[in-house]
């Protein structure tokens, strides 16, 4: 079944109208009647909230196998993640081509905002974001969603909205991979051990800059440079590290080369 027909047959069961089904997508109901007639189709970042309005999944919306589904999404994703660093370019154009055979699927989507510039491409960063808060089924895509969109607001100096953003995420102490390489064992927990390891040191080097930044700004200048220097350490203590490049494209140390820069600045103020 097409699309445009699928969109009218779940349309029909729910038993509303087109100009119903397109007030709550905030569309006229002459895009939805060219949607069900297949002379125009939903745009990519729409079918999320078409999905979530009959409450089905976007998969089931285009009568996808669904377990083979996940499984060949989750090779894409892996893919792109390869590139996400190191060519984010390349991570998109993979993205993009999952999106060709699996439209609006909500983890390609999610995977598609890392690969995306905040400053020159705010309205589409902000609009997939938005879109993905307010359609998917999966709490951690629209709990990512919520603070890459805060991150944005940020960006452009919309800070107004970035707590109100961030209060739609729950305060979690700890990570699913976290729990992966403590609780299992073999490969699973080294895999998770390996990502988790690479995703606490940014942070931590990411919490330590923070912090130095506001103790100078309160004129506590040997705190923050005791800050700054930790931060400088923790990185260093990674050029020992190898690389993983089951998942990765680059070692930690690499990886963190603009934080290494900016702290090596911050310390000669």
């Amino acid at each position: 079944m097409k699309l445009g027909e699928k969109i009218k047959s779940l349309r029909k069961e729910k038993n509303i109208s087109q100009e119903v089904f397109a007030n709550y997508l905030g569309m006229s109901f002459q895009a939805v009647s060219k949607w069900e007639t297949g002379n125009t189709m939903p745009d990519v970042t729409m079918i999320p909230a078409i999905a979530s309005f009959f409450g089905v999944s976007t998969d089931e919306l285009f009568d996808f196998n669904l377990f083979e589904t996940e499984k060949q999404v989750t090779e894409i994703c892996d893919e792109a993640f390869r590139y996400r660093s190191s060519d984010p370019t390349k991570a998109e154009e993979i993205l993009r081509g999952g999106l060709q055979r699996f439209p609006g699927n909500d983890r390609l989507l999610n995977n598609l905002l890392y690969t995306l510039d905040m400053q020159s491409r705010t309205d589409e960063v902000i609009n997939l974001c938005r879109a993905l808060i307010e359609s998917t089924r999966d709490d951690a895509i629209k709990y990512d969603a919520c603070r890459i969109l805060s991150e944005c607001y940020k960006e452009i100096g919309q800070t107004g909205q970035i707590l109100p953003t961030l209060d739609k995420i729950p305060e979690i102490y700890f990570t699913k991979l976290e729990l992966i390489a403590s609780l299992l064992e073999g490969d699973a927990s080294y895999e998770a051990a390996q990502k988790q390891k690479a995703l606490s040191a940014e942070k931590l080097v990411t919490m330590l800059t923070v912090a130095g930044k506001r103790l100078q700004e309160k004129g506590e200048a040997e705190k923050a440079v005791s800050q700054f220097k930790i931060a400088q350490k923790v990185m260093d203590a990674f050029a020992e590290d190898f690389l993983e490049d089951r998942w990765f494209t680059s070692t930690v140390y690499d990886g963190m080369r603009p934080q290494r820069e900016e702290i090596e600045k911050l310390l000669a103020k």
